[in-house]
This record gives C-alpha cells, sequence and structure tokens, in this order.
C-alpha cells in the first residue's frame, strides 16, 4: 500500500556525494540505509537529470533513505514534492511524478518512492552508466583534458 511506503530512492541532487543543499534537507528527514538501484533510464536534461522506468535491463543507480517518524511523512514529501515540481504552476506540466517503485538494496527488493520525469526527453544525452555521480565525473574529466 503505498500509503505506508517510508523510503525514499534518489538518483540525482539528493545523493549524498553530489553535495547539494537540498542534500541537507533530507538528511533532517532521511537516514540513509546505502546505496541502491532502480530499472531505468537516466537522460541528462542539463541542470539536472531525468528517470524515466523501463521494462528492459537497465538501472538506475542511487541511494534509499528511510523517513526518519512516519509523522513527518506529510511535512517531508510535501517539501521534496515541491523541490521536484510535482505541483506545477497551473497550465504547466508537472517537472516530475512521485511514485512507489521496487528498489533493489543489499540484494533484496523493497519498496520506495521516486520522482520520476514527467515531460519529454527526445534528443537529450543518456547517462547509460545509470549514475549521475559517475557521469558528473566523466563530464568533468573530459573538460579537463583527461578523455
Amino acid at each position: 500500500m503505498a500509503s505506508e511506503i517510508y523510503q525514499l530512492f534518489v538518483y540525482g541532487s539528493l545523493l549524498s556525494g553530489f553535495h547539494h543543499p537540498a542534500y541537507e534537507y533530507i538528511s533532517g528527514y532521511f537516514t540513509l540505509i546505502g546505496p541502491a538501484k532502480v530499472q531505468g533510464k537516466l537522460y541528462d536534461m542539463g541542470e539536472y537529470p531525468a528517470a524515466i522506468p523501463v521494462n528492459e535491463d537497465a538501472w538506475i543507480v542511487g541511494e534509499l533513505y528511510q523517513l526518519n517518524s512516519k509523522d513527518e511523512f506529510d511535512w517531508a514529501f510535501s517539501q521534496l514534492d515541491d523541490y521536484e515540481g510535482v505541483v506545477p504552476d497551473p497550465g504547466e506540466t508537472p517537472l516530475y511524478r512521485r511514485e512507489p517503485v521496487n528498489v533493489v538494496v543489499n540484494e533484496r527488493d523493497t519498496l520506495a518512492w521516486i520522482y520520476w520525469y514527467n515531460r519529454n526527453i527526445n534528443d537529450k544525452p543518456a547517462i547509460v552508466s545509470g549514475s549521475v555521480l559517475q557521469y558528473r565525473d566523466d563530464q568533468q574529466k573530459r573538460q579537463s583534458g583527461f578523455f
């Protein structure tokens, strides 16, 4: 039952290794369980990654978090929904949608919330590794002449 899911899978700016100010927010409401993966594909949208669910053998690498207090669910997720653009201005399409997803962590399956991209990814570069951090590091190496 979706209302009883108190875990969050992250793959972009909310990753602990991304060092984004938004991580400070989630670390106050969530505890890192560990590295995890979800079936899907990532795309580079420029300022942020886009995750798209797929039925093929493609994986998104990220982290799984547990909400610290079930009583804070509505507050914590409403803040994340706002950050992820789930509730748009009138006449706009939501940027992301929050849905339950099967997550593989420590070689077992569990349910968590994920923010799937909700707009067009046509002509955007795929993040083939499934890891935003690896992709970002590879981009920095290319720019500095290491590739």
